[in-house]
């Protein structure tokens, strides 16, 4: 067990998108907790909800402008914040109400823009319901940055938000500038908002603050005990809904806060059995739990063993290839010059639109390697020539079909006609990743320049889910 456990891990942490993940995913783990026991004791636990339809909504001006998203994001989380305070402080709407009027307004909003911008597709669930390749590398520094600076002003002013906390008329009388205070715990929920919902989903973030601090009330009542045991159960709740995402191909956001809820449950269950027993007999049966939880994932992974993609390298040499010439390319493309590189990356089947957009979020690490990969072959007529594809479909928005995968194209490009395999057939490309300039695009695109195209008797999965 402990055997397939480590084979899980390992093979997952060659995937740079879940390493990401898992970096991320640590950090805003940790801040949601600690900031949840404060918001829940506080009875602002809805406000992480509120503020994640705020930062939907941002996220969707930041599709429109075709800007970063944290960048714009993060600046419009915050304002809501601050005047979802001010409204609370001045009881010109009560809380409850203001936080429904925002939020309602914000997922109205974006859903607006994004209906006449990109439309309702794969990228909206993304927004909707988390997505744990949503980040690109300069996403994950700013995250990082942004998640120490919360965790490094939590613990500075860690008393001073702790009277706050229990009793805010007392603490300001002492002196204690309340206001602020307040302010500080809007700014830190609205940082850990926006880096959290990228991951979660703006339906599911506001689970990652309250499940934490809840679970961890149902056996401690010390103000630091529940803030420790909340971190423990958000990083295990997180760390574990990733791998059973991995193992079993389910949604990533939705996984860790299942984990959420079975970790909710078993703690209340815990304390209901050892009720007069005492503090000891608390962390043993917490340690079951986790042991339990561990056990789980290992069997989960030995279950998956004879779903095994190792299978598509020999079943490409066995099959024979279609003899293919040079693709027909139009002059109006210009090719950039990119070094090549001898390793394979093979984009599998069972992450394959995480691998394909891990690609397009981060080209630069991608450019002039040598990628495999299996797909429906495409093809697509225009004014400007021939364009050939390689692709899957997923999941997209409210019923329509969202597709990934690559542009391939034969090298060297020049006018001569091509045989092609018939659309639809099932094919394995490889070749090496380069971009090209397309007066057409502001930008340069991606496409494989081919070193071989067979068509595969035996078919994948047309549809994917990760």
């Amino acid at each position: 067990m402990t055997n397939s456990i480590f084979s899980t891990l390992t093979e997952m942490f060659n995937y740079t998108f879940l390493v990401r993940a898992f970096v991320v995913g640590a950090l805003v783990s940790i801040c949601a907790a600690l900031l949840g026991v404060s918001l829940v004791l506080k009875r602002y636990s809805m406000i992480g909800d509120g503020l994640s339809h705020v930062g939907f909504g941002a996220l969707a001006i930041a599709t429109a402008l075709n800007v970063a998203p944290l960048t714009v994001s993060i600046p419009i989380v915050l304002c809501a914040a601050f005047l979802l305070l001010h409204l609370g402080e001045k009881r010109v709407i009560k809380g409850d109400a203001a936080i429904a009027l925002i939020s309602t307004s914000s997922l109205a909003l974006g859903v607006v823009i994004i209906s006449q911008t990109t439309g309702m597709n794969t990228d909206v669930c993304n927004y909707l319901f988390g997505s744990i390749l949503a980040m690109n590398k300069n996403d994950v520094y700013l995250s990082v940055a942004l998640s120490i600076a919360t965790l490094v002003l939590f613990v500075l002013f860690y008393h001073k938000l702790f009277a706050l906390t229990f009793d805010e008329t007392f603490a300001k009388a002492t002196g204690l500038k309340t206001g602020l205070y307040n302010m500080l715990i809007a700014f830190l929920t609205a940082i850990t908002i926006v880096i959290g919902m990228r991951m979660m989903g703006a339906m599911l973030i506001s689970a990652l603050i309250i499940f934490p601090a809840l679970t961890s009330m149902r056996l401690f009542k010390n103000f630091k005990s529940v803030s420790i045991c909340s971190v423990c159960v958000s990083i295990s709740c997180f760390f574990i809904g990733v791998v059973i995402s991995y193992v079993y191909a389910t949604p990533t956001g939705a996984s860790v806060v299942m984990l959420n809820i079975a970790a909710f449950m078993l703690f209340w269950l815990i304390n209901i059995i050892t009720k007069h027993k005492g503090s000891v007999k608390k962390l043993g049966a917490v340690a079951c739990v986790c042991t339990a939880l561990f056990s789980a994932c290992g069997n989960a992974k030995q279950q998956q063993q004879s779903f095994s993609f190792s299978s598509l390298e020999s079943k490409s040499a066995e099959t024979p290839s279609v003899d293919l010439s040079q693709g027909t390319v139009e002059a109006k493309r210009k090719e950039l010059s990119l070094p090549r590189d001898s390793g394979v990356i093979e984009i599998k089947e069972k992450m394959f639109l995480a691998q394909t957009n891990d690609v397009y979020l981060n080209a630069e690490d991608y450019l002039g390697r040598t990628i495999k990969l299996e797909g429906l072959f495409k093809r697509e007529d225009s004014e400007y020539g021939d364009y050939c594809f390689v692709l899957r479909y997923g999941p997209g928005c409210c019923g329509s079909d969202g597709n990934a995968g690559f542009e391939i194209a034969w090298e060297p490009r020049d006018e001569m006609l091509v045989k092609y395999p018939n659309v639809d057939d099932w094919v394995e490309a490889t070749g090496v990743l380069k971009t090209y300039e397309d007066d057409s695009y502001p930008f340069p695109l991606l496409y494989i320049a081919l070193s071989s195209l067979n068509v595969l008797d035996k078919r994948g999965a047309e549809f994917v889910t990760q």
